[in-house]
């Protein structure tokens, strides 16, 4: 069983070396003050994988995924999708071009039920629009199959957001950001305090979005879930991507060493 999983990460990986990189980076840098968040980082991502990217607080995991969800605006460098050079200005930019992402904090209202919050923001609204009145039985309909597709089980699509527990919450935050149809889905430490089931539930929901050709790209400090979802790992460190792993060429002690000892260890296992 364990040889059939190496082969089909072997042949996934294949894949994606033989297609064209949905997202191209090349010497992205930003700065604040005299702060130098990311010196120069070069990363493909491609369709249908999950990369994992890793790294120690401060390494510029963040500022780099904000810097592709359009909430940073790079110094320098050039970011391209599939082969055309864009810059992003605010996040409804980066959503033009059908990135989304997923923060750590879920950004849910806790006092909205769960159709408001996967419209938030993109409300229907009933004839005339002008009026400003939502069409809450189409909300309704429209956000049971979004999760229905999504096979995440909500007792009570009504219920406030509040009332939900943690990995449901993390559930509706993926779904409301997987429902309009993103090509490239930037997560977050999504599985950050969670319960050993609701950890689960969110991994599946992981690989199911990558079955659809969605491309993810998971921040996490827990190391473990990587090999449940991952197809390639990228490990920053100071500002810099130190080096980059296939899922099979890699283990926990390889990415701890990696974390904490950047370019020091990064020679010592091929890229």
């Amino acid at each position: 069983m364990a040889s059939q999983d190496l082969l089909s990460k072997e042949v996934a990986q294949a894949t994606f070396n033989q297609s064209k990189s949905r997202i191209s980076v090349r010497g992205i840098k930003k700065r604040f003050g005299a702060v130098e968040a990311l010196r120069g980082v070069d990363l493909d991502i491609y369709p249908g994988e999950c990369l994992g990217l890793v790294g120690d607080n401060a390494a510029g995991k963040s500022t780099f995924t904000k810097m592709l969800s359009g909430a940073y605006v790079p110094d320098e460098g050039e970011i391209k999708i599939d082969g055309r050079e864009v810059r992003f200005e605010t996040p409804n930019d980066a959503r033009e071009h059908r990135i989304e992402m997923v923060y750590q904090d879920l950004s849910l209202c806790d006092t909205i039920d769960i159709p408001g919050n996967l419209f938030l923001g993109r409300e229907l609204r009933k004839s005339p629009e002008f009026l400003g009145f939502l069409n809450k039985s189409e909300m309704r309909k429209s956000a049971q199959e979004m999760l229905d597709k999504l096979q995440i089980r909500i007792p009570n699509i009504n219920s406030k957001v509040a009332m939900l527990s943690g990995g449901q919450r993390q559930a509706i935050a993926i779904a409301r950001a997987a429902a309009f149809n993103p090509d490239v889905l930037i997560m977050d430490e999504p599985t950050s305090a969670l319960a050993v089931a609701e950890v689960d539930a969110v991994l599946d929901l992981i690989n199911r979005l990558k079955e659809t050709g969605v491309s993810i790209i998971l921040i996490t400090h827990r190391l473990q879930d990587l090999f449940r979802v991952c197809d390639r790992i990228a490990v920053m460190y100071e500002g810099t991507k130190v080096a980059e792993r296939n899922i099979h060429e890699t283990d926990l002690e390889d990415l701890v060493q990696l974390i904490v000892g950047g370019h020091a260890h990064a020679n010592t296992k091929q890229k």
